[in-house]
């Protein structure tokens, strides 16, 4: 039921977001199509442009215009201002509000009798820029918003209870633990869960990203909304509602999107800063030409002329724009971002710890080499013969062998009077011929002499074949490390990070895979506590600390971690430990993530140096510091300033796609 809850409060509050963007949209259109006349009447315009469009009531109309886009162009802000000063945190909205009064009041008051210049096309102008703003920095959060609803699509609403031999169709938000469902060929798979009958090809490239169907069968787990291949499955319902894994996703995306970071939360304080300054200086700025003994309307223009130029429109672009970009790119690129105080933070990494199995390697047992010893027989007739054996077998080695075969494409030969060897291998007869695939203690047993390259290294497993009681060759098996990992490694190292291997496996094992990979360090045969005490010695030793892992024994050091990166799809990291999931189970992802997350953090600082930058020069030269000099920036001219400071704020976020790319 909470299931069907989440969904229908995530469709609501898609809506709502939708709303409010077509809402920005519209008013931005109209807004704009508002904004041609106002800027054709406005007497700056045609000065500029030497053409003149004055008739009876032009100033009158002009002011029409300009009303119906305050009012209505600026009625978000308005309301945006109200709602914050309730809160008494002025931010933003705050800001907005005051450029687009002022400049409204004092462009009112000049048509009705005062002296002095309007500022009609500034407020038109700046109200339109504003709406594009905020609609585009909508749009880019709704894209990750899409996503959610992707995911919902992607579970069916319906599923086929086994009950007393029979089958009925019920609602999936009906359905209990322990429940058993039939997944016929090519349908969606309804819920998390466990298969206890039938074996299939599983499509989960819309969870993990793997494009190759995934093989299954009994007592594999499964989730909800991959699709099932050419076999008919029965599943034990293991988890639903809240608990299932694609719910626990759709609630780290929303986390992602509505948690603000700590360099967001600077972007309010600037704003209520430049708030209180605006307010201040304007002012301040009012007085001190009144105390010169200037005239009032000269005053007040250059008051109106403070007031509207603080107006941030850049720095209200600066964080959001970037943030909602880097969201959306992120979802697309496999990083699941459920923290992104960490995801920021991935710039400060010193060290990044590595869980072994399943993160640097593949986890499972894959054939390393292969040889026959005998003249007459060759590579792939020992793999050919031992295949018909394996395949008879549900080893972990007996998999690894036949996956194998599956890529060499060698077609294995039927085997007879199978027999297991208990302890020791497996034996048949195969093609007439006694075969045999026994392990190193049997050979040893047996007083079998070995040649030197068959005794493998200390990451691999040795299995020997006998045939007619002669050694015939072996074939060698290793939890293989991933390809990706070395250039992971490598990308890691270039970026100036320390990196360590952490590893409840055994000491060999774990030495030859830190000397392969080029790792500074390792620590093996350890178990989950001992890891989390690992990377706290890292942190009191004043390194900024990653874990990565696959997150069954890494939850405890993940959750420790300055930033916690869970590889793969793992429930219990995904819901309660990882700041950051990588779908894909690709090494390769951290080092993207550790340069995105610097050139996010990168795009951030030019932004607010660019933003801010702007006003610590605009703001006294409006107030005329150098009025002196001859130097004076006129309402028109800082307003064209501002709206060219956002365009660059707004191409420089957009910039964040190239560096996503060149992450990965």
């Amino acid at each position: 039921m909470n299931s069907k809850n989440n969904n229908k409060n995530h469709k609501t509050s898609s809506n709502h977001h939708a709303m409010m963007i077509k809402d920005f949209q519209k008013r931005f259109w109209i807004s704009l199509i508002f904004t041609l006349p106002v800027l054709l009447l406005s007497p700056m315009i045609q000065d500029l442009l030497s053409y003149k469009l004055d008739f009876k009531y032009s100033a009158y109309l002009l002011f029409a215009l300009s009303a119906f886009i305050f009012f209505y162009g600026g009625w978000p802000f308005l309301k945006g201002m109200i709602q914050e000063l309730k809160k008494k945190q002025p931010g933003m909205m705050t800001l907005i509000s005051v450029a687009i009064i002022v400049a409204f009041g004092y462009s009112t008051a000049t048509t009705f009798g005062l002296e002095g210049k309007k500022f009609f096309w500034e407020l038109a102008t700046l109200i339109v820029v504003m709406l594009l703003g905020h609609w585009i920095e909508m749009k880019s959060v709704m894209g990750a918003s899409r996503s959610l609803e992707k995911l919902f699509e992607m579970m069916p609403a319906e599923a086929h209870l086994l009950s007393d031999g029979d089958t009925k169709d019920v609602k999936v938000e009906d359905l209990k633990k322990e429940d058993v469902v039939l997944v016929r060929p090519g349908e969606k798979i309804p819920v998390d869960g466990v298969i206890v009958d039938g074996e299939s090809n599983i499509n989960e490239s819309m969870v993990t990203g793997e494009s190759k169907p995934v093989k299954k069968a009994k007592d594999d787990k499964v989730i909800g909304g991959t699709i099932n291949g050419n076999g008919s499955l029965q599943i034990k319902v293991k988890q639903v509602g809240e608990d299932a894994y694609l719910s626990k996703v759709i609630n780290m995306v929303r986390e992602a999107q509505n948690k603000k970071s700590k360099t967001q939360h600077l972007a309010d304080k600037l704003a209520f800063w430049l708030t209180i300054i605006a307010l201040t200086v304007g002012v301040g700025t009012l007085s001190v030409w009144l105390l010169l003994g200037k005239p009032f309307v000269f005053a007040l223009e250059r008051m109106a002329s403070v007031m509207v130029i603080t107006c941030p429109h850049a720095l209200g672009l600066a964080v959001p724009l970037v943030v909602a970009i880097s969201t959306t790119l992120s979802a697309q690129n496999g990083l699941l971002i459920r923290n992104r105080t960490a995801f920021e933070n991935s710039r400060k990494i010193t060290l990044l710890a590595f869980d072994k199995t399943g993160t640097l390697t593949k986890g499972n047992f894959g054939v390393t080499r292969y040889k026959s010893v005998c003249s007459e027989l060759s590579d792939q007739d020992l793999l050919r013969l031992a295949g018909a054996l394996e395949a008879k077998s549900e080893h972990s080695l007996a998999m690894g062998i036949m996956d194998k075969i599956k890529q060499e494409e060698i077609e294995v030969p039927e085997a007879e009077d199978f027999n297991a060897i208990t302890g020791k291998g497996i034996e048949a007869t195969v093609e007439n011929k006694k075969i045999k695939v026994v392990s190193p203690h049997y050979v040893k047993q047996n007083k079998i002499t070995l040649p030197d390259e068959a005794t493998g290294n200390e990451q691999e497993t040795v299995v020997f074949v006998i045939i007619d009681e002669k050694l015939a060759g072996y074939i060698t098996l290793a939890d293989e490390i991933r390809e990706e990992s070395y250039q992971a490694v490598k990308t890691l190292k270039e970026n100036g990070l320390k990196l360590y291997m952490m590893t409840g496996d055994n000491e060999k094992v774990a030495k030859s895979v830190s000397d392969e990979l080029g790792l500074d360090g390792y620590f093996a045969e350890i178990l989950p506590d001992q890891k989390l005490e690992k990377i706290k010695e890292f942190q009191q030793n004043g390194e900024f600390v990653a874990m990565t892992g696959d997150g069954i024994n890494d939850a405890p050091a993940l959750a420790t971690a300055d930033v916690g990166i869970a590889i793969g799809s793992g429930t219990d990291v995904a819901a309660e430990t990882a700041d950051i999931i990588l779908v894909n189970s690709n090494p390769q992802d951290i080092a993207a993530l550790v340069i995105f997350g610097k050139e996010t953090y990168k795009k951030m600082t030019q932004n607010f140096a660019w933003a801010t930058g702007y006003n610590v020069v605009a703001i006294p030269l409006a107030a005329g510091v150098l009025y002196n000099a001859g130097i004076l920036i006129n309402p028109a001219l800082g307003a064209l300033l501002m709206s060219l400071s956002t365009v660059v704020v707004a191409l420089n976020a957009q910039l964040l796609k190239r560096k996503m790319v060149i992450a990965h």
